[in-house]
């Protein structure tokens, strides 16, 4: 008897270790010597904002307790510029740092792990050798990530994202990019507010969507981890917006992030991202916001292609959902809800685009190839204008 079966090629990869829980950053130091033995010095790259918050302090306990002396850059910018990438690494190059530890937001795990490329002692490279997909070989310096947002998923990635231009944006995908480990402590962000909870968490749900209908690299164990990290955070992202201190919802949420996270570094994300870029290079909207404002419409433009997909992760949103095309639309439209509702502006004349820059923005966003070739339906200048005008 012959026997045929569908069973889909696939490659998956993702970061090798993972610890969380509460309190669960008291364990850095553990981690530091685990997977830095010879370091005699610790790289923190965090923001003024983390800082000033006082999220470091249990942080620089531990890794002080573990022998290990830090030297903390807290220059991290939303959207990192190039420079500030760049200068952090010089200061990791004069301290002599043997392991690079990001913490904060993505664009501080971000510039952590070009850091810990850059600043290794056997690597020649300059920053631009890194922009595109393994575009070298790198290696690097001893990583490990704490995120203190439930959103970007940076540490479980091999993407960065920096700022190269007024307006532009370069993309590293490289295995390099791969943290040693990853300390997830809900603790830390508990004291996130309101808003910035609200952009974090839809971006992270838009992750787990994208990579659920990305058109390149879909496999059965992203679409497992995006269907998960899609019940986590829509189960829990009004709750933690409303009730800021509730750590159950918090750890949901960052639990989520990072399965999401995994979901789309295996399964690329699309024409959300895409249209969400220009926006922040220009008009410097917070990357979660951009995802917001774009993504009911993106996902009304990919329902001809998208729509059997969307209607089964309408099933993962509400229980009662209905089959087929009646179940997509529910789907859309509550996401669009549930952006409405978490607080969040609606419309691009609310964050201070103008009707007349609406152009610019469709020719900047394709210039993200990189990301429009996973987009389920073919979307060309024409089809991105109509969307910042839907958005508008």
């Amino acid at each position: 008897m012959q026997v045929t079966t569908s069973a889909q090629d696939y490659a998956f990869q993702t970061v090798r270790h993972v610890e969380a829980g509460a309190g669960a950053c008291a364990r850095l130091g553990e981690l530091a010597l685990r997977y830095a033995p010879e370091a005699r010095t610790a790289m923190l790259v965090t923001d003024a904002g983390v800082r000033k918050a006082g999220l470091l302090e249990p942080a620089l306990q531990a890794l002080r307790a573990g022998g290990l002396q830090v030297q903390v850059f807290d220059g991290v910018q939303a959207d990192p510029p190039d420079h500030v990438a760049l200068f952090a690494c010089t200061q990791a190059r004069e301290a002599g740092a043997g392991l690079v530890i990001g913490f904060g937001g993505g664009s501080s795990m971000d510039v952590a792990k070009i850091v810990a490329c850059l600043a290794h002692p056997d690597n020649r490279l300059e920053l631009p050798q890194l922009y595109g997909v393994e575009s070298v070989r790198a290696r690097r310096l001893p990583l490990l990530q704490v995120p203190t947002t439930a959103g970007t998923g940076s540490e479980v990635t091999r993407v960065a994202i920096v700022t190269t231009g007024a307006t532009t944006k370069s993309g590293i995908v490289n295995a390099a990019l791969l943290a040693d480990a990853v300390l997830l402590d809900p603790s830390l962000t508990l004291g996130l507010p309101a808003a910035a909870t609200a952009a974090t968490g839809i971006d992270a749900m838009v992750h787990a969507i994208e990579a659920y209908t990305s058109a390149r690299r879909k496999n059965p164990m992203s679409d497992m981890l995006a269907r998960e990290a899609l019940r986590l955070l829509g189960g829990s992202l009004l709750r933690a917006v409303e009730h800021g201190e509730d750590l159950e919802a918090r750890e949901r949420m960052l639990r989520g992030a990072m399965l999401a996270g995994m979901a789309f570094d295996n399964a690329p994300v699309a024409a959300v991202h895409a249209l969400a870029y220009p926006l922040g290079g220009i008009h410097h909207l917070p990357h979660g916001l951009s995802n917001a404002l774009v993504l009911p419409h993106v996902l009304r433009f990919n329902e001809p292609a998208a729509g059997e997909l969307y209607a089964e992760l309408a099933r993962v949103l509400l229980p009662q959902a209905a089959p087929g095309d009646a179940g997509a639309r529910q789907m859309i439209e509550h996401m669009a809800a549930l952006c409405e509702r978490s607080g969040l502006p609606t419309r691009l004349r609310d964050c201070g685009v103008q009707a007349e820059g609406l152009e610019l923005l469709a020719r900047e966003a394709m210039g993200q190839q990189r990301l429009l070739q996973n987009n389920p339906r073919a979307l060309n200048e024409a089809d991105a204008l109509a969307i910042y005008r839907a958005a508008f």
